[in-house]
């Protein structure tokens, strides 16, 4: 007598299941409240594993694993095929939300990302003269000093899109006694904002 799986997706019984249905010929196919059962094992089965992907999938990008070494891992032809599998089956935070939608709203985030490293390659002069003159400013309160060192710090990085976000952190601290230095900070948060926005029309 073939077992139903029930519902803790005991693959043995799934199996055994399949098995009987396979070899039909030599008896009677087992009740059809079994075979029900294993259909609804089957899918909570198909459920289940395809939660745990994307899980492995972080996991081994969190460990260096490129898109490129895991296409064939996940059955698909190439890196862009292996990264949208990846998005579509990722939990939307936004009931609301698709996995296409979520495609989309990751390409588009990223191409936002871009023009704004673009933005600032282009501007880097500026950008590091900038944070030199914010870097040096002394009579700032302690959270202040903190901030500018912060601001010297990232001035070491080739990558000039490493001043953004300390320079916007930045510029509270330097509205008493450096309105200048506040006000050209200001400027260039809101011309990134802009990029961004051209970029990423949802980002708004």
């Amino acid at each position: 007598m073939v077992s139903s799986p029930g519902t803790g997706h005991d693959i043995e019984a799934l199996r055994s299941v399949v098995e009987h249905v396979r070899g039909g010929d030599n008896g009677p196919d087992p009740p059809i409240e079994v075979v029900l059962s294993g259909l609804e094992a089957m899918r909570a089965l198909r459920d289940e594993v395809a939660g745990w992907e994307p899980d492995l999938v972080a996991a081994a990008r969190r460990q260096g694993v490129t898109w490129e070494m895991l296409a064939p891992l996940l059955g698909v032809a190439s890196r862009q095929a292996a990264e949208r599998r990846f998005l579509r089956l990722q939990p939307s935070a936004a009931t609301d939300q698709t996995a296409e939608g979520r495609v989309r709203a990751t390409r588009a985030r990223r191409a936002g990302d871009r023009a704004v490293v673009g933005w600032a390659r282009d501007n880097a002069a500026a950008l590091r003269e900038l944070a030199a003159q914010v870097s040096a400013v002394r009579d700032l309160p302690a959270a202040g000093r903190r901030q500018a060192a912060r601001v010297r710090s990232a001035l070491g990085s080739d990558d000039a899109s490493a001043l953004l976000d300390p320079l916007a952190k930045a510029r509270t601290h330097l509205e008493v006694g450096h309105a200048d230095l506040a006000e050209r900070i200001r400027l260039v948060t809101e011309r990134t904002g802009s990029v961004r926005r051209r970029a990423d029309p949802h980002s708004s």
